[in-house]
């Protein structure tokens, strides 16, 4: 018998008028058979033994090895349903071979498995209406530090104090709040938070949330946040090298800025949202890279026309201790004593160009482009170079290229990806007054990532380009 089909035997007790929450009720008794073990000198021999017979009883979280009943000195091994402790017939040939033997006794055996066994999955199920059960338990959560978000639908309204509470047992120890999102993230405000309820736990949503070696610390309520972003800000901070500079349009509290900072990446972080800017400058102080990330709380659209100017105008160093390089030669006395290695003490002047924008606004991020056009030609960066010609900051009079735009947006889902690629350029070419197709993705070194699902009709992209010359120096 397979784990699958052993699993398949030992399912609670179902309950479907269950709307709060009986945990005594999951209590059940499985009569099975065990081995006792004799000698417990034997129990590793047996244990590979019974479990190459397929004899031992494998399901998922429960131990092979127990207590022996009316036994409390000796260890019993469990065997799978169908072995019959008083019908030999049902042994293998293994089985019979050691009770022969003498090294075991096969005896009767009352499992008994409660609550704190059963799965989220299993409690649920044994509650639901059983017909359709994917609609009646949600199956898809996010945890934020000590919280867990929810995304509730109308067919989960009965059951959702049992949910949240099921959750909280099962979900990791740290778990201590569920929470229910009651309206669409940016429906109701710009900031993009949301109304929520309570269903168990204490109303704190100040949490501390790891990510990627970062300490993120912020009000869940007060600020966005979206821990199924986690795989594309690791993404998007792989493309960016130590040196250059960095500008993230909409930083919230700090998920590209923070990881990228600590590859001593010069970053300015924006947020038009108050609560995102403290508690990403707080992130970046608690993080120490605030030598190399720069927080501003200012409108996407004011922030990304002065941000050329901010680096012409302020220039900034940063300075680090980095390892020396090792030494060949023999070992010296004092290296052999394990004295620290020398330090050297590295200075990074911040680029006067930035290589990257991140724009993570997929509901509106489309809409700032248009601030994009005449990045440098306006009057900021012209007081700034004191009426140089901008195009001498980049190739060929330097080793810089245009800034890499990263902008996130949604998408209805469409048939082909050919398809939903050219109705997301032909939204950019009309945002910046250039025509972007996917021919001319190639020359600007573009890319339409696609980031994940959203609903069943809607996907999350990220599109990448080279800003067009003829945009970035436009009168």
């Amino acid at each position: 018998m397979s784990e699958t089909n052993a699993a398949d035997l030992f399912r609670p007790p179902v309950n479907r008028a269950m709307r709060t929450l009986d945990r005594d009720a999951f209590r059940k008794t499985f009569p099975i058979s065990a081995a006792v073990v004799k000698q417990n000198k034997d129990i590793s021999s047996l244990r590979q033994a019974l479990n190459q017979s397929n004899d031992a009883l494998n399901i998922p979280r429960l131990s092979l090895l127990q207590t022996a009943p009316n036994m409390p000195h000796n260890k019993c091994m469990l065997l799978r349903p169908d072995i019959k402790h008083d019908y030999p017939a049902t042994w293998s040939p293994t089985l019979t071979e050691i009770v022969n033997q003498a090294r075991v006794d096969v005896v009767p055996y009352d499992l008994v498995l409660d609550y704190d066994y059963w799965s989220y999955d299993q409690i649920m199920s044994a509650i639901v209406p059983e017909e359709n059960q994917e609609v009646y338990f949600p199956k898809r959560f996010t945890e934020v530090g000590h919280v867990l978000h929810l995304n509730l639908r109308q067919e989960h309204e009965p059951y959702k104090k049992v949910i949240s509470e099921v959750l909280i047992d099962k979900s990791n120890r740290n778990i201590k709040t569920v929470i229910n999102k009651l309206d669409n993230v940016g429906d109701e405000n710009a900031y993009r938070t949301f109304k929520y309820e309570v269903l168990a736990g204490p109303d704190d949503l100040m949490v501390e949330h790891h990510e990627d070696g970062c300490l993120f610390r912020f009000n869940f309520a007060k600020v966005y946040w979206n821990s199924r972003l986690q795989e594309e800000h690791r993404r998007l901070v792989e493309k960016f090298q130590p040196g250059q500079a960095v500008c993230d349009v909409m930083a919230g509290v700090g998920p590209f800025v923070i990881p990228a900072a600590k590859k001593r990446v010069f970053v300015l972080g924006n947020d038009l949202n108050p609560d995102s800017y403290f508690y990403m400058r707080e992130n970046i102080k608690v993080n120490k890279v605030d030598k190399f990330a720069q927080p501003y709380n200012e409108d996407g659209n004011a922030f990304i026309r002065n941000s050329a100017a901010y680096l012409l105008q302020k220039p900034v160093q940063a300075g680090y201790h980095d390892t020396a390089p090792k030494q060949k030669g023999p070992k010296t006395t004092e290296k052999r004593k394990g004295s620290p290695k020398p330090k050297e003490f590295i200075i990074m002047d911040r680029p006067q160009v930035f290589s990257h924008y991140v724009m993570n606004l997929p509901a509106s991020a489309i809409d700032f482009l248009p601030s994009f056009i005449g990045l440098y030609t306006r009057s900021p960066v012209k007081e700034a170079l004191n009426g140089a010609d901008p195009r001498t900051l980049f190739a060929p009079h330097t080793n810089n290229k245009l800034p890499m735009i990263h902008v996130h947006c949604f998408c209805p889902k469409f048939p082909t990806t050919e398809e939903s690629e050219t109705e997301i350029l032909g939204r950019i070419s009309e945002k910046l007054d250039f025509k972007i197709d996917r021919s001319m993705m190639k020359e600007l070194d573009g890319e339409i990532y696609d980031v994940r699902d959203i609903a069943p009709g809607k996907e999350m992209f990220c599109v990448s380009f080279r800003l067009p010359a003829e945009v970035a120096f436009r009168e």
